[in-house]
């Protein structure tokens, strides 16, 4: 049986990423998604994508890395890995809805 493969797109300061990864699972931290085992293509002397290109530095010897809930837009099994991007977000109006951690109080990016 093959491992499986996740799509994770998240936002990111303002842009858009979308990697793709063996492992996807709660973080340990409360309000946190871990992501391990980073997949992108082979390096060639041509650069097809250079924003898959920025990924691969951006993430090269990195383990896992946690990425708080409200950031993700969406989480996907895929059969095979496709290409790793970094776009311009839509800008679009929606607001991200507000994370509440223990005791009530608002977490990080709820906007207070």
């Amino acid at each position: 049986m093959s491992e499986s493969i996740y799509r994770i797109i998240f936002n990111n300061q303002d842009k858009v990423y979308e990697v793709y990864a063996r492992f996807v699972d709660p973080a340990p931290m409360f309000g946190f998604v871990q992501i391990a085992g980073f997949l992108f293509g082979e390096r060639t002397s041509v650069v097809v994508d250079p924003s898959e290109e920025k990924l691969r530095d951006e993430f090269e010897g990195v383990e896992a890395t946690q990425i708080p809930m409200h950031s993700v837009i969406r989480i996907d099994q895929v059969e095979r890995r496709g290409a790793a991007r970094i776009t311009e977000r839509d800008g679009s109006n929606v607001t991200p809805f507000p994370v509440y951690g223990p005791g009530g109080q608002m977490g990080p990016g709820s906007g207070k």
